[in-house]
């Protein structure tokens, strides 16, 4: 008979862990010692046990998480426009090797000028997942619409708030959420294609930390939200058409626990904004409330540029890895990794391979795609998520009671906040915080080039940083 080995060992407390632990440090402090303070506020234990937890609150938080939509995600890289023709046999060879999805990056180009039976030559919509990035969304659905007639999947890439807070837009007004309804309306017909982008990348490549992305990407949906219900929309017309889209860094448990999260943040924003702002979302006229589980969220990742080095730029395929399993067991439903060499010149088809082809390990070689909720029952993740949930609670509803993000933008104290915690992490730096490959284990194997800077016309704008680029 095989013997139980742990029966020779006596239980052991949280409060037993702590006395021998204390006695083991001969005088040193316990919280100076072993305890990490994270820029948000939040204290890491190096220990934790059951007697951590609240378990209520954990049920709250695993059950959020069943708003995922499959256990797998999309592998979504990103191609810039050139013409119709090199862009169309681009996006057929990508989509050729091992992705599920795709985006289109216009930026500037003008979409009128644009043939999009030529671009689009050869790919079904209704098989591939297509996103559009650009401003000119109107523009966009009048070209598929003379020559698309089945239901599309993929979506529109435009953030509003975004432009405006980075400036790529002077001004917000009553025509901008018109048109936001607009594209709801005209697209009501196609479930699986998404017309509002809500992205947290302004705050996070900004600087700010994971309590300030999370609350400030939740106040921007909640402006979302009350814009379009002010016009007329109600929850089940506009909730199937959001899609978030989340930078992830490179503190890999801290970021598992940020996307979780929001799930859990964003089923109680509609929660508590259906029972405040009641509306008959059915056809015998009785009003009906979601829970906070089941409210479904469709969460796109990207791997972060804020913490990318142009010195010794392949240690951003290291990061990308991490940034991309953070991203994948926090549970996101699409994935964009980009190049390592994006942040300093264009990227080639070697980065670009090597960034597809981090998803399709995940998928092939770890089977992450197997598991939902991988960290569910983590003692440390549980509890960083509750944290990191209250605290972004918490500084979401103050910006809410002062008027909303917009308002608080327009005051400048969103870049005021933001500015001061990444002052916090250069200073750490300084300190003597490694970023590898920019303060330790540097190698220079080129000369590191500059992209052009943005063009800021205000003190309030939100302005695209890179941590490394003091330091190299």
């Amino acid at each position: 008979m095989a013997q139980n080995l742990l029966s020779s060992f006596a239980p052991a407390s949280k409060a037993d862990w702590l006395k021998q632990a204390n006695k083991d440090l001969k005088g040193k402090d316990f919280d100076e010692t072993l305890v990490w303070k994270t820029p948000e506020g939040i204290n890491i234990e190096p220990y934790y046990a059951i007697e951590d937890i609240d378990l209520e609150k954990i049920e709250a938080i695993q059950e959020a998480q069943k708003t995922k939509n499959s256990l797998g995600w999309q592998n979504r890289p990103k191609v810039n426009f050139v013409n119709e023709k090199e862009t169309n046999l681009l996006i057929i060879n990508i989509l050729e090797k091992g992705v599920d999805a795709l985006t289109i990056n216009f930026e500037d180009k003008n979409i009128e000028e644009i043939n999009f039976i030529k671009l689009l030559n050869g790919i079904k919509l209704s098989e591939k997942p297509i996103y559009f990035q650009s401003s000119q969304t109107s523009q966009i659905f009048n070209q598929l619409s003379t020559f698309i007639h089945y239901q599309p999947k993929g979506g529109f890439v435009n953030d509003y708030l975004s432009d405006y807070f980075t400036g790529k837009v002077e001004n917000i007004d009553t025509k901008t959420w018109e048109s936001a309804k607009k594209m709801i309306v005209r697209t009501s017909n196609f479930p699986q294609f998404k017309s509002i982008f809500i992205a947290s990348h302004p705050y996070h490549n900004s600087g700010a930390n994971a309590v300030q992305e999370l609350a400030f990407t939740l106040n921007s949906a909640v402006t979302y939200l009350d814009k379009l219900t002010d016009l007329g929309l109600n929850f089940d017309e506009i909730l199937p058409k959001i899609e978030f889209s989340i930078s992830i860094g490179t503190n890999y448990f801290l970021e598992i626990a940020k996307l979780r999260a929001l799930r859990f943040l964003w089923g109680k924003v509609v929660s508590e904004f259906q029972s405040q702002n009641p509306k008959s979302n059915r056809s015998d006229g009785r009003i009906e409330h979601r829970t906070v589980a089941t409210v479904a969220s469709n969460i796109h990742c990207q791997t972060s540029t804020f913490y990318d080095s142009a010195a010794t730029p392949n240690t951003n395929m290291l990061r990308a890895t991490t940034e991309a399993m953070s991203a994948i067991i926090g549970g996101c439903d699409a994935l964009s990794i980009h190049g390592y060499d994006e942040v300093f010149q264009e990227t080639t088809e070697f980065s670009e391979r090597i960034a597809r082809n981090i998803s399709n390990l995940m998928k092939e070689e770890a089977h992450l795609d197997k598991t939902h909720d991988a960290s569910a029952g983590s003692y440390f993740i549980e509890k960083l998520t509750i944290d990191l949930a209250e605290k972004a609670w918490e500084l979401f509803t103050k910006i809410e009671e002062k008027g909303g993000i917009i308002d608080f933008f327009e005051s400048g104290k969103l870049r005021k906040e933001i500015d001061k915690s990444f002052e916090e992490k250069i200073a750490e730096i300084e300190k003597g915080k490694i970023l590898v490959g920019v303060n330790k284990f540097r190698v220079d194997s080129q000369p590191i080039l500059k992209k052009e800077k943005q063009n800021i016309f205000s003190d309030k704008i939100l302005i695209d940083r890179r941590l490394a680029e003091k330091f190299e």
